[in-house]
């Protein structure tokens, strides 16, 4: 098994030369300007080592990686009850379908696809102002990754409120089932935000520090969630981090992992170390293409796979 430091440093360099990258998402027009030959991969460990390969340090909309975060933060505030109003199983279908949606009464299938999000946007609003709700957020991804210079991308977030018509229609949908506690506009407000976070590869794996360590921050040993409930976290985003594109990854990786069309990963290997990568050409699912590559090269060179003996 060849040491941490040289395997990141080789997948990097074999994702660097290879041409067939995916593509940027365009239908969030600022996304639409990144560079598709960006790649950067992190890896931190519970040991506290910090090994950064290609574009690492340069930041990037995380979109949807954030609904890690801001399931960890809803599941603190309501608990199991959250379940009541979203589901724990794999869509099956676009991240952004309404056809399963009215199929199941208004209860999205899972908290990683959007209408699932934008219910744990909702229930992060209870008693705050969307502006309330979105600093409580931003906050929390800066005390996870230890590093208070995390932003929101505000040109990013306009242009998803500019083009985001199937996120309100999902949400209405949802309001009409009275899976929404507040007004539609309040609860994709918190959503677009948290979506529009701006992350680099480091910080990002840093953030994910607590559920590679059985729900403690290594660093500090103070628990962030319980152990419990990393692992529950950890079994989403294994069945239904990467949308209809979940099992492939499962089967391919074999670690928990979460995507976002900004082109960003983070994986956890559990026990182990907190990942984090960026490519951001998409594939046919809406995943990162060369990220995925990435992490499957990786978690095999290392034997990496939490089905491993």
């Amino acid at each position: 098994m060849p040491e941490l430091e040289q395997a990141l440093a080789e997948v990097a360099a074999e994702m660097a030369a290879r041409t067939d990258r995916g593509e940027v998402a365009t239908y969030i027009p600022q996304l639409g300007k990144v560079d598709s030959k960006k790649f950067g991969i992190a890896a931190v460990t519970n040991d506290g080592r910090v090994i950064l390969a290609g574009d690492a340090d340069q930041p990037f909309s995380i979109q949807s990686v954030s609904k890690v975060f801001t399931l960890t933060l809803a599941l603190g505030k309501v608990g199991d009850a959250l379940w009541h109003r979203v589901g724990r199983e794999p869509s099956g279908n676009p991240f952004n379908s309404i056809v399963q949606l009215e199929h199941e009464n208004g209860i999205p299938r899972n908290p990683f696809i959007n209408a699932g999000a934008i219910v744990v946007s909702d229930v992060l609003l209870a008693g705050h102002q969307p502006r309330e709700a979105i600093g409580e957020i931003l906050r929390f991804i800066q005390f996870l990754a230890d590093d208070e210079t995390i932003i929101i991308d505000r040109e990013v977030a306009a242009s998803e409120r500019a083009t985001g018509y199937r996120n309100f229609a999902l949400a209405n949908y949802m309001k009409s089932f009275g899976n929404l506690h507040h007004e539609p506009e309040l609860a994709l407000g918190v959503y677009f935000h948290h979506c529009a976070i701006a992350m680099s590869c480091r910080q990002l794996a840093m953030a994910g520090r607590f559920l590679a360590n059985g729900g403690r921050n290594p660093a500090t040993g103070h628990s962030v969630v319980s152990a419990e409930r990393a692992r529950r976290i950890g079994a989403l985003m294994l069945t239904c981090g990467h949308y209809d594109g979940s099992g492939d990854f499962a089967f391919r990786v074999g670690i928990p992992g979460k995507s976002g069309v900004g082109g960003g990963i983070l994986g956890i290997v559990p026990g182990v170390a907190s990942l984090a990568v960026w490519s951001p050409g998409l594939n046919e699912n809406g995943n990162s293409k060369l990220g995925s590559i990435a992490l499957e090269k990786l978690a095999r060179m290392m034997n990496w796979s939490i089905f491993a003996p």
